[in-house]
């Protein structure tokens, strides 16, 4: 009976350690799986991070990259539309063989001696004045014109400074006889006749620039001196949709400083090779001799001053045009 009791007792013990040490084994086992469970998320996490950040670094490289191409393309526009201004500049004002083309900053290098034009009485076997020619020489790297080329061309130009009447007239000649000229207008004169610089360049002529307030180039600064010409020129090309080119120094004063600064600005100074006294409205020279004069001085590439208020100029230009060209001259564009 005891031994039947003892041996039940063992073989409950037995059984005992057997469920015991099987529990243990599956919860190991359990244990195992979750740890393994737990680094590979941890894994998969770590991927997830590292495919983030490489991510966001390619974004950031794309984006420096992309403000970069951005920078290079404005500066490119910007050094672009630089150099076809000053191209554009240039070109419309500096001839091959020109000096350096001045700029602001060495405007002050310039001399500011004051120089007032005539053309004088002596003359050339081909009735050139001297002067023109010296002018010509000291001065034509300044885009400054005193006389044009030897050949048998003449060149009208007409100073606009108050309106007397007589350059609707004037117009009315040079369409009938297909002759080109050049109107030096101030603002005073644009502003109060519109239509007739509208007729001006409708027809084909040169609208010139002489400055707003007709000053001397030569006794005022270089702001004021800009002003003159910038301004006149601004009102121009707004209101007529018109550029101009060209420019006459008020009085024919000017100084070596002007000049360069008048070429920096994108114009040529006008000067003449002719011109007499006609200005003086209630002081008319004869008609007759008048015409002689015009005549007899013709040159080649000569530059004509008239001045549009003059009843004797509107009574005698389509007779000195005629006459003229049947001497063998043409009448040309200023350019």
């Amino acid at each position: 009976m005891i031994a039947k009791k003892i041996l039940a007792s063992f073989l409950a013990c037995s059984l005992a350690i057997t469920c015991l040490v099987s529990c243990n084994n599956e919860d190991n086992q359990n244990n195992q799986n979750s740890s393994t469970n737990e680094s590979s998320a941890v894994s998969d996490m770590q991927d997830d991070l590292n495919n983030a950040k490489d991510n966001v670094e390619d974004d950031l490289n794309n984006a420096k990259d992309n403000i970069s191409d951005a920078i290079n393309d404005a500066e490119s526009k910007v050094q672009s539309e630089s150099d076809k201004m000053m191209n554009n500049s240039s070109e419309r004002s500096k001839d091959e063989g020109s000096l350096d083309f001045p700029t602001i900053a060495n405007i002050d290098t310039f001399s500011r001696e004051k120089h007032c034009w005539g053309q004088g009485k002596n003359v050339d076997e081909n009735k050139i004045p001297v002067s023109c020619t010296q002018f010509q020489e000291k001065y034509g790297n300044l885009d400054a014109y005193f006389i044009k080329d030897n050949c048998k061309e003449i060149y009208l130009t007409f100073d606009e400074g108050y309106e007397n009447g007589y350059t609707e007239k004037i117009l009315d000649v040079l369409k009938e006889k297909n002759c080109p000229a050049v109107f030096f207008v101030t603002m005073p004169y644009v502003k109060e006749n519109p239509d007739i610089i509208k007729r001006m360049i409708a027809e084909g002529h040169i609208v010139g620039n002489h400055t707003v307030n007709h000053p001397s180039m030569a006794e005022i600064s270089i702001e004021k001196a800009t002003n003159e010409i910038n301004e006149l020129h601004e009102y121009i090309k707004e209101n007529f949709n018109y550029e101009m080119t060209l420019f006459r120094p008020p009085m024919g004063e000017f100084s070596e400083q002007s000049l360069a600064l008048t070429q920096n600005l994108g114009y040529k100074s006008v000067f003449w090779s002719f011109a007499y006294k006609d200005w003086e409205t209630d002081n008319q020279p004869d008609t007759t001799t008048s015409l002689n004069t015009l005549v007899d001085s013709a040159h080649n590439g000569a530059i004509y001053l008239l001045h549009a208020v003059s009843k004797t100029n509107t009574e005698i230009l389509g007779d000195f045009i005629d006459t003229l060209r049947n001497d063998g001259y043409k009448f040309s564009k200023l350019k």
